[in-house]
């Protein structure tokens, strides 16, 4: 490997890339993260080598703090590096001064670690170029063709639905964690010009769903799902948000129990919705955005619950459906799997998976 891409001067470029934010990488002199960037495509900008590396970070909380200390979570880019480190360190649960002299260092190290990867081919062979792609597969006796989305679900845009994972009891997350429902309700508060929210729309309107429905603080039956605005995502073009209930909570513990069966139920709701809805918005509602349902936290492996989704994809497509259909995912093993199986998933087996949050 060439000098410049050894660990330490990249973990040295990542520390003024904290102190500045995205909003200044042009006036930085970073000939490490350059090369690096070059490395993986000959075009790509520093910027998207840091969300691609960072987004590879399996580890949910490690990632949080490293969209927070870098500036890379959703309507931070301009936030002064204080801010973003105490809301880093809040990820952890633990003052800012413990986050700086330890967390923050394991946090960039990781980044590191995945920017080396990337700079020597590694994984990124699984996944080159873009950071999204069509997919063309055949389904119920026709072509379809998918859409694959490969960053941060709160970077979608100009699709009309995102179905958000939920618990049976519609609980969203606290806004800094990792999970998917966590950044669309980040993503979709209305802040004001210091970041502070001023509304938090998808919270609010999930409550609200639960409570015309007398559901409020008991459990839906798994598969459920409750259409919600989406707040300031509407400025991407993201019009609707569908929760979809997978979790069901394991009393006494934060555990909870994810079947296949249910994910299966949750993707036929959804369609059922956006069918259901889809003339009563101008333009009608056309374009939806899966994620691998329970993937997460929620324990299912990737293939699991990507034959889970894709059962019910298939059998809408049967009956004649046209809808855009859209899948975004946070790995390249992820989208591998995407690529290469839509068209020969065998039925996942009824099995559970167990994770702390949805």
């Amino acid at each position: 490997m060439a000098p410049l891409l050894d660990h330490a001067s990249i973990v040295a470029e990542l520390k003024q890339v904290r102190r500045s934010g995205p909003v200044r990488l042009r006036d930085l002199a970073l000939p490490a993260l350059r090369q690096a960037a070059a490395a993986r495509t000959p075009h790509a900008s520093v910027e998207e080598l840091l969300r691609l590396a960072v987004a590879r970070i399996d580890t949910d909380t490690l990632r949080t703090a490293a969209e927070y200390t870098l500036g890379l979570a959703q309507g931070t880019r301009d936030w002064p590096p204080s801010s973003r480190r105490s809301r880093a360190a809040l990820v952890y649960g633990v003052g800012v001064e413990r986050f700086r002299k330890y967390q923050e260092l394991v946090v960039l190290g990781q980044v590191a670690d995945q920017i080396v990867e990337l700079a020597d081919g590694g994984a990124a062979q699984a996944w080159s170029g873009s950071s999204h792609r069509h997919v063309d597969v055949r389904a119920a006796g026709r072509g379809v063709r998918l859409t694959l989305h490969v960053h941060p679900v709160d970077l979608l845009r100009d699709v009309d639905v995102v179905v958000s994972p939920s618990n049976t009891y519609f609980g969203l997350p606290e806004p800094y964690k990792s999970s998917v429902s966590a950044s669309l309700r980040r993503a979709g508060a209305v802040r004001g010009v210091t970041g502070d929210v001023l509304d938090d729309p998808v919270h609010d309107g999930l409550r609200k769903w639960a409570s015309r429905q007398g559901t409020y603080g008991r459990p839906v039956v798994p598969g459920t799902v409750a259409p919600t605005e989406s707040g300031a995502l509407v400025s991407q073009g993201i019009r609707r948000i569908y929760h979809a209930a997978v979790a069901v909570p394991r009393a006494g513990t934060n555990d909870y129990d994810v079947l296949p069966a249910d994910v299966t139920r949750a993707a036929s709701r959804v369609l059922a919705v956006l069918a259901d809805e889809h003339d009563h918005f101008t333009p009608p509602l056309r374009s939806v955005c899966f994620p691998l349902l329970g993937s997460g936290r929620g324990g299912l492996p990737y293939e699991v619950s990507l034959a889970a989704v894709w059962a019910a994809v298939e059998a809408e497509l049967a009956r004649g459906a046209h809808w855009d259909l859209h899948f975004v995912v946070r790995t390249p093993a992820a989208a591998a799997l995407l690529e290469r199986l839509p068209t020969r998933i065998r039925p996942a087996r009824a099995q559970s998976a167990t994770g702390r949050s949805c």
